[in-house]
């Protein structure tokens, strides 16, 4: 079967009976023996606890190895590959200032709750560790983390690498219902021309210097061909920006050369390495009562509406699926993180149709909660975040072409999945589990690679190409 419980590992033990010491005349000497002998028993106590402790942390419950987050160069004050990275004093029109007026940056929310604390949100527990952190706002986690980033430089000349703050993505959705193209794309085209202005823009024509979005890029692309018009604006249709590397949570897959996938921000965003490691382990020995969950709702328009539907459909008629319905309705708990975390953990798979555009952040909520993630589209995840998933996609998900869903039932394609290999693959998510994990902004050195620190890795290595 399937589902069996993960046995908790045996803790090693040490099966030397003890030392055997021979008495003499000379008291002295005896006296000097018996006390070295002493401390090479402490010693050899001492290894046998922390041999204990690492079997205990390190096993599994089928005793495959996990590779635990190392302690990485930044955190030992080594910038990898040299980084010097600059980070430009903007005017605050380009950023801060817009929080003033929070109540508008979204014509569908409140974001004064949501920009709180570097963009993380209101605090959920008490550790400092979780967050109601909202889906859009990396680029304002990815500015407060490289603000105080060990390997940030004040001097422009030495600098190898330039970031670039602008909070794009609150702009954007504050200007969704602006019917004036020109007035949608002002602050966009005076960030460009401050840009140009600069000697450090000038020195390379702005190609090592990059933006971070919090929305996707299709929120920043108008569309040139008279098609439908969501409010975009032309941010990354100005040419000197292509000059630009931009991460964004979604690129466009076919015209989105200079775009890279970031991770959404989930919920959790720990100080030091010790919270990660608590964080996995937990994960590791979550008891999973679920073959599959789905949280989400039904969407609009016919290609969405008929994955989420038939997922809906199908979730609903097994017993061993477990749906977290989305609706506008106020008895809807999809929305409440700690009840999100709570249906994930207890899932060995979770769907991740497309949302509103191709990506969703449950994948990465389902990658923190140790969750398998089922795909549907390529574009989901697949050409998205090559910097932080294996290019062996199936070391790590499951994938199902939307085309074929209504022919076939999730619930058998998802039983032929022996159970071996989803620990397998299980094991494998919380590995990278890290590398997807915004840590929190106050921590300079929180002692493993996070998304930020992952991107400016990839970074560093795309300007030496």
């Amino acid at each position: 079967m399937f589902f069996r419980k993960p046995s908790v590992p045996t803790p090693w033990k040490d099966q030397n009976k003890g030392n055997n010491f021979s008495k003499t005349k000379e008291t002295h000497y005896y006296y000097h023996k018996l006390t070295f002998r002493y401390i090479l028993l402490l010693i050899f106590l001492s290894s046998c606890f922390l041999f204990l402790v690492a079997s205990f942390c390190f096993s599994s419950t089928n005793h495959t190895h996990l590779r635990f987050p190392v302690i990485s160069t930044t955190a030992a004050g080594n910038c990898p590959g040299n980084l010097s990275l600059f980070v430009y004093q903007l005017p605050q029109e380009f950023n801060l200032g817009l929080l003033r007026d929070c109540t508008h940056l979204n014509v569908y929310t409140d974001m004064c709750p949501h920009v709180a604390n570097h963009g993380l949100g209101q605090p959920l527990a008490t550790s400092g560790s979780w967050f109601s952190t909202h889906q859009f706002l990396a680029e304002m986690i990815f500015h407060a983390r490289l603000e105080n980033h060990p390997c940030r430089t004040w001097d422009p000349n030495v600098a190898n690498l330039f970031y670039v703050p602008f909070y794009g993505g609150l702009h954007a959705s504050s200007k969704f219902r602006e019917a004036n193209q020109t007035a949608r794309d002002e602050l966009a085209v005076r960030l460009v021309e401050f840009l140009q202005m600069q000697p450090w823009w000038r020195r390379h024509d702005g190609k090592d210097h990059f933006l971070a979005l919090g929305r996707t890029a299709w929120d920043f692309m108008r569309n040139a061909n008279g098609g439908p018009d969501f409010g975009a604006n032309c941010l990354l249709d100005l040419p000197p920006v292509k000059n630009m590397s931009v991460l964004t949570v979604e690129r466009q897959p076919w015209q989105g050369q200079n775009q890279y996938g970031v991770p959404y921000p989930s919920y959790f965003h720990p100080s030091s390495v010790v919270q990660m490691h608590a964080w996995q382990q937990k994960m590791i020995r979550a008891e999973r009562n679920h073959l599959f969950s789905f949280i989400g709702g039904p969407r609009k328009g016919v290609d969405k509406a008929a994955v989420r539907d038939e997922l809906i459909k199908q979730c609903n008629e097994s017993t061993q699926c477990k749906l977290l319905k989305c609706g506008r309705n106020s008895d809807s708990k999809c929305y409440e993180p700690l009840e999100v975390l709570k249906v994930l953990s207890q899932s060995h798979f979770c769907l991740q149709a497309a949302g509103d555009s191709f990506t969703r952040r449950s994948t990465f909520d389902s990658v923190l909660a140790g969750c398998i993630p089922v795909f549907f589209s390529r574009h989901t995840a697949y050409t998205q975040y090559g910097w932080y998933f294996p290019a062996n996609e199936s070391e790590y998900s499951v994938y199902i072409d939307e085309s074929e869903i209504e022919k076939k039932s999730i619930e058998e394609e998802l039983s032929k999945i022996s159970s071996d290999r989803a620990e397998r693959m299980r094991r494998k998510i919380i590995e990278i589990m890290p590398t997807i994990t915004y840590a929190h902004p106050n921590s300079s050195r929180v002692g493993f690679e996070d998304a930020v620190d992952v991107a400016l890795a990839a970074l560093l290595k795309l300007k030496h190409k």
